[in-house]
């Protein structure tokens, strides 16, 4: 009898652990989806991809910085090697990831983008094959047909609508799906030795720097200064849609796994249609939930085959 009540404290424990871990993984979904919609209402004060990417980054890189230092002092000194390695995951991951992203926004809706987004997974199984080596089983080979097919519904609906350039928006948020799915490649092996939170914090450093100089490189300086929603704007931008997400999903997984915290990511495509409705006046269609659905579903059974 004894036993059996020691034991319901810690069932419950575990319980109230594991559904702290999945409401964090839902809300750093939802808040790393929210980025488009912010940069939807960034663009109606006349910014370009390159300006709205150095303000997100100038607001996230000083909390980035201070983990990163952080790191530094409590871990081992990296190797020649390690520093060239995260030099190159943190332009490529983030950097280019997010500026391929935000150029492909200018054209195609927010929830377009962030179906297109949702494609990394498949994109990293489809490298593992081509350049790995490894099998692809028929029910994989399915759950990726299901996925396009749910893209291209959505693709085709936009074209109908008369979006301009949507050709263009759309490969351009696919080349930014296809980066970051390189940079994860590249880190699975780098976050076994050096930890998510350490790898995290290095290559954002690396990518803000990056956002920031090009900046200053392509524009003249007296961009920064800029109307008062700009800032509030790009605060949001880059501490509840940047900063927040990245250390909610980091915890989320320690605490109920990386594949309960994936599927829990799933809210973010939906989440990301009726915001733009409700925020940005975008429609949503019976064509549009079909899509959705589709890459959902597909997404869904990569996942149960992992």
């Amino acid at each position: 009898m004894e036993k059996s009540l020691s034991h319901a404290p810690q069932g419950a424990h575990a319980r109230r652990a594991y559904l702290g871990g999945l409401l964090l993984a839902i809300g750093g979904a939802v808040l790393f989806s929210t980025k488009a919609v912010v940069a939807k209402l960034l663009y109606r004060y006349h910014i370009d991809a390159v300006t709205l990417i150095a303000f997100r980054m100038l607001f996230s890189l000083p909390v980035f910085a201070a983990v990163a230092v952080w790191q530094m002092r409590s871990g081992p000194p990296l190797s020649v090697s390690d520093r060239w390695r995260l030099v190159g995951m943190g332009l490529i991951g983030y950097y280019l990831s997010s500026f391929l992203d935000f150029l492909g926004l200018q054209y195609i809706s927010v929830g377009l983008e962030r179906l297109i987004l949702f494609l990394t997974p498949t994109f990293v199984l489809l490298m593992t094959t081509v350049f790995l080596r490894r099998h692809i089983s028929r029910k994989q080979w399915l759950a990726l047909l299901i996925s396009y097919c749910g893209i291209v519904l959505v693709f085709l609906h936009d074209l109908k609508g008369g979006a301009s350039n949507v050709a263009l928006g759309s490969m351009l948020v696919l080349g930014s799906a296809a980066s970051y799915a390189v940079y994860l490649l590249l880190s699975g092996e780098m976050v076994k030795r050096l930890g998510a939170l350490r790898l995290v914090a290095y290559a954002m450093c690396v990518s803000s720097v990056a956002c920031i100089a090009q900046f200053f490189l392509l524009r003249p300086a007296s961009l920064l200064i800029q109307p008062a929603p700009v800032y509030w704007l790009s605060l949001v931008n880059g501490i509840l849609c940047t900063v927040m997400p990245v250390f909610m999903t980091m915890i989320a997984v320690a605490r109920i796994g990386a594949g309960t915290a994936s599927q829990a990511g799933m809210i973010g495509p939906v989440s990301t249609l009726f915001l733009g409705a409700l925020v940005l006046g975008e429609s949503i269609t019976p064509w549009q939930l079909a899509g959705t659905t589709l890459v959902l579903a597909g997404i869904y059974q990569l996942s149960k085959n992992k």
